[in-house]
């Protein structure tokens, strides 16, 4: 673990001694003064995340901090300012509102309002048949078809997704994990019917197989299976599909789960050291593959806890990627990362209030140097977001890019004791949960450790735990929530709502069964078996899915050609 070095401190220790004597008079004298006549207004201030703040922060609260160790510039190690030398001053964060919902044709329609209205890069929500694993056709996927995310079944609805949309200009985003290694083979097999090289394919796939087992638990796989199929993409793409990022390390759904600040960190940055070990068991070096990892953060309702956060992630993530994993690129050290504002923080009641929650999580990702960010819509409490709500989300990122100065110089909260503190704190409590994990794989490292978290519930504990705590707050009005414990005067309801087509099930079906029956039966179970066998060894799939894909093999076959190799995953139920 890194932290082994000397120091050179920032500030002289005697002028903040001096300045922590002037702080003791200061609350002898005038502080104590007004808490006689007018007494604070509780007891203990915390963050969203728990975590007590101090009335004030001085330089004693930064008297250890090292500028070159813990701050640096933007673009240089360790990255704390940034991961770009002119960061937004050059270009701003892609604006990437996340759609999906009925067919394909559906969201492709919605895709092309949206780059019409100023989004700058495509991401895909699918349903959960599809997260899952399941084609429209399984008894299990009866009325979830297209409900909460686009329903793709074959290569061919994935044409029809992008169908008008220049792939090669556009990047893209898909956002699935088991299944992951099936939807981009589908991606790949439409850039060959299209004409367009993988070499110019810019995008993620989430593809971060070890958060659904305490995450958004939309898990297809068992672990070690599961596991397999994301390091397949790694390594495929790594050769194949140079410009791709191949795993999106996902704390946003950790956070949605409950997880507090520091959680998310540690669970999510050991996430990709399991990531990375298993890269260097296939024989790649940190400099090859870690450049095309990066990570996806909620964004919670605690602005500055927020900007501490993605700061702390960023230094972290620098220091393990160089000083464990001996990574000697700059650019395998970098923290990239998508942000999200929370749909768990929008309230039903009052629903235009979200509009100013989403304002300030998206500051916050902005402040914390984030490179991609997804305002969530403002009706979600209600129902998947209107095209009027996905507006105003995209307009909420083009007002703070310009035109309230936030995007004007880099880290501009950099340097404040408050923040630094803040900052410190997380990034010491991530580390601690990293050891926890570690220890846990008995000295075989964290991909060791991870597994044996994920058995034995220990990461499912500890989200529990602080979501508990967290209600309990709201519920005993220690954290006060407007619309939700707090009465909301004269709510309104959203001016418009998202509208489900009930046919749209109907109509994905019968496209499904149309590919079915068309397509050289043969020819698709010749593939799939062909997958099972590679399943069985130890060669890389991603090969052999591309091949079933061609062959109009579904999604729901290909992964139960999985299946019928690493079998399924019974949930331990912790909650």
């Amino acid at each position: 673990m890194p932290y082994n070095r000397r120091r050179m401190t920032l500030y002289d220790q005697n002028a903040t001694k001096k300045a922590k004597e002037a702080e003791l008079a200061w609350e002898h004298d005038e502080l104590r003064r007004t808490l006689e006549r007018a007494p604070e207004s509780q007891e203990r201030f915390l963050t969203v995340s728990g975590r007590e703040i101090d009335r004030i922060y001085t330089p004693a609260d930064a008297s250890d901090l090292d500028y070159a160790e813990d701050l640096g510039f933007p673009g240089a190690y360790p990255f704390t300012r940034g991961v770009y030398p002119t960061m937004y001053r050059a270009r701003q964060w892609t604006r990437r509102q996340i759609a999906g919902f009925g067919t394909a044709k559906s969201t492709n329609e919605r895709y092309k309002y949206l780059l019409a209205h100023g989004q700058t890069g495509l991401s895909t929500d699918f349903d959960h048949p599809t997260l899952t694993g399941y084609d429209s056709l399984h008894p299990l996927s009866e009325g979830e078809v297209g409900r909460l995310g686009v329903a793709i079944d074959t290569a061919r609805d994935m044409s029809d997704l992008f169908d008008g949309i220049p792939i090669d200009q556009v990047s893209i985003s898909l956002t699935i994990n088991h299944p992951a290694i099936v939807l981009l083979s589908f991606l790949l097999a439409h850039a060959e019917k299209v004409g367009v090289p993988w070499e110019t394919l810019r995008g993620t796939v989430q593809n971060d197989s070890l958060k659904e087992f305490h995450g958004q638990k939309t898990f297809a796989l068992p672990p070690r299976g599961a596991y397999r199929m994301t390091m397949d993409v790694v390594e495929f793409c790594t050769r194949n599909v140079p410009n791709w990022n191949t795993i999106s390390i996902s704390g946003y759904h950790t956070r949605e789960a409950g997880s507090t600040a520091g959680q998310e960190v540690g669970f999510t940055l050991a996430q990709g050291m399991a990531y990375v070990e298993g890269g260097l068991r296939r024989g790649l070096t940190p400099d090859e593959f870690g450049p095309r990892l990066s990570y996806f953060f909620g964004v919670h309702m605690d602005f500055f806890e927020e900007v501490a956060k993605l700061r702390a992630a960023r230094r972290l993530w620098a220091r393990l990627m160089k000083e464990r994993y001996g990574a000697t690129d700059p650019r395998a050290m970098l923290c990239r990362f998508h942000s999200q504002t929370l749909g768990s923080t929008l309230i039903r009641e009052g629903a235009l209030n979200n509009l100013i929650r989403g304002t300030t999580q998206a500051m916050a990702a902005v402040l914390g140097g984030t490179q991609s960010l997804h305002v969530s819509g403002y009706d979600e409490a209600h129902d998947i977001p209107s095209e009027d709500a996905m507006r105003m989300s995209l307009n909420t990122q083009r007002i703070i890019g310009n035109e309230t100065g936030a995007a004007n110089t880099i880290d501009p909260l950099g340097g404040s004791f408050f923040i630094e503190k803040l900052t410190n704190e997380i990034e010491e409590e991530a580390l601690a949960y990293i050891r926890t994990i570690e220890d846990m794989g008995g000295g075989e490292g964290v991909l060791a450790g991870m597994f044996a978290a994920i058995e034995n519930g220990y990461i499912e504990r500890e989200i529990s735990q602080a979501a508990f705590d967290y209600q309990e707050r709201i519920e005993e009005h220690e954290y006060k929530v407007l619309g939700l414990n707090e009465h909301e005067e004269d709510s309104v309801p959203p001016p418009e709502l998202y509208e489900h087509d009930d046919d749209e099930e109907e109509r994905q079906i019968a496209r499904l069964e149309a590919v079915i029956h068309d397509r050289d039966a043969a020819r698709t179970e010749a593939a799939l078996e062909a997958l099972r066998g590679a399943a069985r060894g130890d060669e890389n799939t991603m090969p052999f899915i591309l091949d079933a894909s061609r062959a109009d093999a579904t999604e729901g076959e290909i992964m139960g050609a999985l299946r019928d190799v690493f079998g399924d995953h019974e949930d331990p139920g912790i909650f």
